[in-house]
């Protein structure tokens, strides 16, 4: 049904009175850039990076965020962060931050929602184990920020703006940086060049305000969060927490172990505010020098008593193992054409991979993606198909037929 031209016209003149309203900092939707152009754009209804947002969400690779491991692997709990709910959780931050310094929302949700769609099976112990392998077979290391644009504009070919795409390049939530400033322009050969720096190890910011955002968004995100999951499940206890950093017990107003049950709120109810406060007018995204000190306490804290935590990593060298294991398993299926082997159903024969991207995978770049896109479960599942016999099934049993 096409909308009545009256309503139209309605809806162009309010959309172009809240843009007035942005900052000057904000990227407009006007400034939208893709590839190819070949989709034609509607703007009124779906602007670009609010359409750049539904495309990531109707993509395949966004689907198996509900199975992929935030920090917990193995760990039979319901209520702890897995990768889905943590883009959520940013897109929601980044939101907030950007509605107070009048940025674009929508951009903030797209790059948000795309960052971690390149994270691999058992969150950072799999990135690192699969950054080995890839190494070794010749391909370059693994990053999971490049997988995602990898994912994205390369296997499904999603068509996103150059501006997504940047922004979920640049994210890196393991990095502290107080203060956060625009980098590159808005064309593909700046994208491509960082792309390539990345590849090699080193980091680039994000060309808009808005992936700024979402790069300190997922810095603060996963604070509070992850220590709360760590006591949900017992990783960590008092002992760990006697421990807890004195400048983070001040700023956070922590006065007692009760204080704990209620972190995630406070830690993102402070921090919040601090980033609002030090960007405003600013032409930077920033933390107070004191906030600064506190983020970085905090992540050093979560590293040694989390990420670090015996319990947590006790099946390191099983995981290697399977890893390394499907790894060849997976690259002798391709070498020997095995039709039957996942890989050709679920991505190299798969109606949604492009055929470009196919017929110009080397077979070790496409055993990278096809593991680096399993959730956890399906990982265990090819695992065991990989490496357990066979049954095969007999018309007749010991004592008689089968009925």
């Amino acid at each position: 049904m096409e909308i009545p031209q009256s309503i139209s016209d309605w809806m162009a003149e309010s959309m172009a009175r809240r843009e007035s309203l942005l900052s000057p900092r904000a990227t407009m939707n006007a400034d939208y850039l893709r590839r190819s152009g070949r989709r034609p754009e509607e703007p009124v209804i779906r602007p670009p990076f609010f359409r750049d947002a539904d495309r990531i969400v109707h993509s395949k690779a966004y689907s198996r965020y509900v199975d992929k491991t935030q920090v917990f692997y193995l760990v039979e709990n319901d209520h702890i962060t897995h990768r889905v709910l943590h883009v959520q959780l940013v897109s929601k931050i980044g939101r907030t931050i950007g509605r107070a310094l009048n940025l674009n929302e929508d951009l903030i949700e797209a790059i948000a929602l795309g960052h971690d769609i390149g994270h691999v099976p058992y969150g950072h112990l799999g990135e690192e184990i699969l950054d080995e392998l890839c190494t070794e077979h010749g391909i370059g290391g693994f990053r999971h920020n490049v997988q995602s644009v990898r994912f994205l504009d390369t296997v499904e070919d999603r068509d996103l703006t150059v501006q997504v795409l940047d922004g979920i390049l640049c994210h890196n939530g393991e990095v502290h940086d107080r203060s956060l400033t625009v980098e590159g322009e808005a064309h593909w050969d700046s994208f491509a060049e960082k792309l390539q720096r990345i590849e090699a190890g080193g980091d680039a910011l994000p060309l808009t305000a808005e992936g700024c955002v979402v790069r300190i968004a997922d810095s603060i995100s996963y604070l509070g969060r992850d220590l709360a999951d760590a006591l949900e499940v017992e990783v960590i206890g008092d002992e760990d927490l006697a421990d807890f950093p004195e400048n983070c017990m001040a700023l956070f107003g922590i006065t007692g172990r009760g204080a704990f049950g209620d972190i995630n709120r406070t830690v993102l109810d402070v921090l919040i505010r601090d980033i609002i406060a030090n960007s405003y007018d600013a032409d930077c995204i920033a933390f107070s020098a004191e906030a600064s000190a506190c983020v970085a306490a905090f992540k050093d804290f979560n590293m040694q008593h989390i990420y670090g935590n015996g319990r947590l990593i006790a099946n390191r060298e099983k995981i290697r193992f399977m890893f390394r294991y499907l790894f060849d398993r997976i690259l002798e299926d391709i070498g020997e054409e095995r039709r039957d082997s996942p890989v050709y159903e679920d991505l190299i024969d798969a109606p949604w991979a492009s055929r470009g991207y196919i017929a110009a995978a080397a077979p070790a770049e496409l055993v990278r993606d096809f593991i680096a896109g399993m959730t956890d479960r399906y990982f265990e599942q090819a695992f065991r198909r990989s490496i357990l016999p066979v049954r095969v099934r007999s018309r007749y049993r010991a004592g008689g037929a089968l009925p």
